[in-house]
């Protein structure tokens, strides 16, 4: 597989305060790779650095098999985290403008905009002023200026920030069909469900260490063991003796005690005052190992 991303024993620190501490992971061609950490812990960091914005105290890090020169901009679309955009502006025309910075006509800048805008139900707002524009509706139109030179790379800190579920879900097809186009997706996310469905490999970075990384399967696999995913109607029982939970008023992700058998918890869950709807044996979600790794010291 080419590595597009290569980072190897980064560490960036500002003053006293050590933001990223010797910090390796690849991202290979065509994935789609997420990037978690709670916040504070160093994922903004390692994307500006990684574009020559922030310079690194030590340690490697390459895009295309070097490091980031302004050549490659063409090649690579950008959403920062905090929203960049000229509030006064025209939807339709902050979309030409940087388009015409990345080298696109006007032409085809606009052509880009319109079935973007389409794309995401904002069309019929190409003509106003940013500003007048909801928080959900500004993001969207980040993205789309991200996008719109269709880059091999696309570099998207917090993409899904003030999305509702719904407009979620449309980027997460938009994602899923540029996959397929060849792109490469590293984005940053708290939206740890959704990174489970979505991603092919993932870093977890707590404090600026790395936590884990690897595929999600293996990632699962090896930071945790077998649980039990139930979902229910009724009031779900604590049994601190056979098993912890972690559960909604219809969902719960059991994690058994050392040597206790799943059919004896079953059992246990089967006399109580308890409707259940589904009862199935995985391992943990990554949303589990997430808050597990972040709240390691």
């Amino acid at each position: 597989m080419k590595k597009i991303i290569e980072i190897k024993d980064f560490t960036k620190s500002f003053g006293s305060q050590t933001a990223v501490d010797n910090l390796s992971f690849d991202v290979y061609e065509g994935d789609i790779f997420a990037f978690l950490g709670s916040n504070g812990s160093g994922k903004t960091t390692t994307i500006r650095c990684l574009l020559d914005i922030y310079t690194p105290d030590s340690g490697t890090l390459h895009l295309f098999g070097r490091p980031y020169e302004f050549s490659m901009s063409k090649d690579i679309g950008y959403l920062p985290e905090e929203r960049g955009i000229y509030t006064r502006s025209r939807v339709i025309d902050l979309f030409v403008y940087f388009g015409n910075l990345r080298g696109i006509s006007t032409k085809d800048a606009l052509d880009n905009a319109h079935q973007y805008l389409e794309r995401v139900g904002l069309i019929e707002h190409k003509d106003k002023q940013v500003s007048q524009l909801s928080s959900g509706m500004q993001q969207k139109v980040q993205v789309g200026l991200a996008l719109q030179h269709h880059p091999r790379l696309l570099l998207l800190d917090e993409p899904f920030k003030g999305l509702d579920p719904l407009n979620r879900q449309l980027f997460i097809e938009m994602f899923k069909e540029l996959k397929e186009q060849g792109v490469t997706i590293v984005y940053s996310t708290h939206v740890i469900d959704e990174a489970q469905r979505l991603t092919d490999r993932l870093v977890i970075i707590n404090d600026g260490k790395r936590k884990a990384y690897g595929t999600t399967e293996e990632v699962r696999k090896t930071h945790g063991s077998e649980h039990i995913h139930l979902e229910f109607t009724g009031k779900f029982p604590k049994r601190s003796e056979l098993y912890t939970s972690v559960s909604t008023t219809k969902t719960a992700e059991i994690i058994p005690n050392k040597g206790v058998d799943p059919e004896e918890i079953l059992q246990e869950l089967l006399a109580s005052d308890l409707r259940i709807i589904s009862f199935r044996i995985d391992l943990p979600s990554l949303n589990e190992v997430f808050i597990a790794l972040s709240k390691d010291e």
